[in-house]
């Protein structure tokens, strides 16, 4: 710690002499900015952050934009601790009556290149100093690849739209929440909205808006006593052959057709295969892509899971029956041009107790921000 101390001193000093105009970070700040950004967990690196963050929390107030940027590609731990740094530079400031200058947060809001969460915080910054200008900013963002700056712009829209349903507007309501509607990319705002349209007698093709993958072949059901499935590797682990014929859990299995009418995707195998307990299902499909391009696979599940992309392992967990959502696993892969496969292996476990009884999943295949990316066939 006397290490620590020491160099805080000295850059205590170091900053001192900033200019109150200065355009970037000054390297001590830099410096210290580079040990918040290594922290990571279980406490690794936090001492040193500790002592780094302080150096941070006393810059001037013009090297908030500076800050922000240092958010760029730092993981959740380092986010959290330099948007405190932020925040504590700005309430000492606006004590002083310094605040950041409003054309510099309006050109950082505006740069997409930025986090999303920096970019937000600047949004914010720029909204209590000056609640019209952002508001005036607010609509720019409606197709923003950033959800958290999507989301005030997309509850414009819709609170507009329900003001033209109030006063009798019906067409122009409905244009207005399908134009919302378009641009949501979070769950409960896209519920929200097809309640919407919905109440006003429009039909909405949730499956559709979400962009799930409906169509697949699943097989099983395969063991999983004890809950050795999960790391057993069964046939459609080693290759995929539609024709082939397997021994399964107690019979022979074989490829089927599967194609979910659900609105939120739900692949069940209980509708294909029967309820079973101790069991492991696998389900496969194509993914036809026009050019080759980065993507997630988005994946919904409470039973035990592992996802394939192209006969690459891309990840699983083995656990059973804890809260399922949309989006909750968002696992980063590559697109190829042409065609792609996705294999999808759940299993489910001993429990017979009524809530244990899914043995499903849901899935999607989006880019970074959520927007759903549709098989080209």
């Amino acid at each position: 710690m006397g290490t620590w101390f020491r160099w805080l001193a000295l850059t205590a000093a170091a900053l001192s002499g900033i200019p109150a105009n200065a355009a970037g970070l000054p390297s001590a700040l830099e410096t210290a900015a580079g040990t918040v950004r290594s922290v990571g967990p279980e406490g690794r690196g936090h001492e040193a952050a500790a002592a780094a963050w302080s150096v941070l929390a006393g810059a001037p107030v013009a090297a908030v934009p500076g800050l922000l940027a240092a958010m760029d590609g730092a993981n959740d731990y380092a986010l959290n601790w330099l948007r405190s740094a932020v925040e504590t530079v700005v309430q000492r400031g606006a004590a002083s009556g310094q605040v950041v200058a409003l054309a510099d947060l309006e050109a950082f809001v505006g740069d997409t290149g930025h986090h999303p969460r920096a970019r937000r915080m600047a949004f914010e910054l720029l909204q209590g100093q000056d609640p019209v200008r952002a508001s005036v900013l607010l609509d720019q963002f409606l197709n923003d690849p950033g959800t958290e700056m999507r989301r005030d712009a997309v509850a414009r829209l819709a609170g507009r739209a329900a003001a033209l349903a109030e006063s009798g507007d019906t067409a122009g309501a409905v244009a207005s929440f399908r134009r919302a509607l378009a641009a949501a990319r979070e769950a409960d705002q896209v519920d929200e909205l097809a309640q919407k349209l919905r109440g006003l007698g429009e039909p909405v093709d949730l499956r559709e808006t979400f962009g799930w993958v409906t169509r697949w072949k699943v097989i099983g059901p395969f063991d999983n006593s004890g809950g050795g499935g999960f790391s057993s590797s069964f046939p459609p682990e080693e290759s995929v052959d539609l024709a082939a014929e397997h021994g399964g859990k107690g019979v022979r299995v074989r490829w089927q057709d599967y194609e979910t009418l659900d609105e939120y995707g739900l692949v069940d195998f209980n509708r294909p295969l029967s309820p079973l307990k101790e069991v492991t299902g696998y389900a496969w499909t194509e993914f036809w892509s026009e050019t080759g391009r980065p993507a997630q696979i988005r994946l919904g599940c409470k039973n035990g899971w592992k996802v394939w992309v192209n006969g690459q392992f891309l990840f699983g967990r083995d656990e059973y029956h804890r809260a399922a959502e949309m989006d909750q696993y968002r696992l980063p892969f590559e697109l190829r041009p042409g065609r792609n496969t996705i294999l999808v292996k759940c299993c489910q476990n001993e429990q017979t107790e009524d809530w244990t009884r899914e043995w499903e999943f849901q899935l999607r295949v989006t880019d970074a921000e959520g927007t759903p990316i549709r098989s080209s066939k």
